[in-house]
């Protein structure tokens, strides 16, 4: 399949507003190409905020986000969508839809007066199809499969859509853990085969073993950031979430394991 090369995705003193309230002030971070990221933090500490404006959702208060350097705010839309594809928290389609259907729209940023449907396309959807394992559902409708196969039908939509980045919001927060593991999997499988995909996160433990690299946010501001397995400690989980907790190693992975959970003694 077609191959980009991987562009780079920062911001710059990025400052972000929800409603009237500031959610994000003079941020600077990097994402590593071709890795998995996964920002994590208790809620309302401005993860999805992020995101969105990373997506170009939120229009920066101040600073920018930048592509290959460049401020996304001032890409062309068609442009920024052969780059970088979101998949939201909640993503909603027609009724009826079948998998092959969903995917197809993947290629729109692709489409134009001049360029209509071609075999090329079709090879891009059955790639992505077999990328996703969905061969064999391709012309189910989307409400009739589980919640991983659903979800691995919206992720591949974005795999036809050949963005390099790839930007998950909660990707695997209504799924038991069984569908999760689906869905991690192929993230994984994406970001081997080049992609740089961010995702959200509310699962740390999840994070640790699916990540290469994790942001830690709160109220805002990124408080640790690099590989889970350097930054993760006891102190860190319980600056995040109050709580405490034993830290242990995966023996198959040597990523963090949080054991022995607990709230945190309160004080004063």
């Amino acid at each position: 399949m077609k191959q980009h090369a991987t562009p780079t995705l920062h911001t710059q003193a990025l400052s972000l507003n929800y409603g009237s309230r500031q959610v994000i002030d003079g941020l600077n971070v990097v994402l590593p190409s071709g890795q998995v990221t996964a920002i994590v933090g208790p809620n309302g500490c401005g993860k999805s905020t992020l995101l969105a404006g990373l997506a170009r959702l939120h229009k920066p208060e101040h600073g920018a986000v930048l592509l290959d350097g460049a401020d996304i705010q001032r890409l062309p839309a068609r442009e920024l969508a052969t780059q970088l594809a979101l998949l939201p928290q909640e993503a909603v389609a027609p009724e009826g839809l079948t998998v092959t259907e969903l995917i197809r729209f993947g290629r729109q940023p692709h489409q134009g007066w001049l360029r209509q449907w071609s075999a090329e396309d079709q090879r891009v959807v059955q790639h992505a199809l077999a990328a996703a394992g969905l061969e064999q559902l391709a012309d189910r409708p989307l409400e009739a499969l589980s919640g991983g196969q659903r979800q691995r039908a919206w992720i591949a939509m974005t795999i036809a859509q050949q963005t390099p980045l790839l930007l998950l919001d909660e990707p695997t927060s209504a799924l038991d853990l069984g569908h999760q593991i689906e869905v991690f999997e192929l993230v994984k499988r994406l970001a081997h085969h080049g992609r740089t995909v961010v995702m959200v996160l509310h699962d740390l433990a999840s994070a640790c073993r699916y990540a290469d690299h994790l942001i830690a946010m709160r109220e805002g501001q990124i408080i640790a950031e690099g590989p889970p397995a350097t930054v993760v400690t006891s102190d860190l989980v319980r600056t995040l979430y109050q709580v405490e907790c034993t830290l242990l190693t995966d023996p198959d992975t040597g990523s963090p394991l949080l054991a022995n959970v607990r709230r945190a003694a309160q004080t004063g």
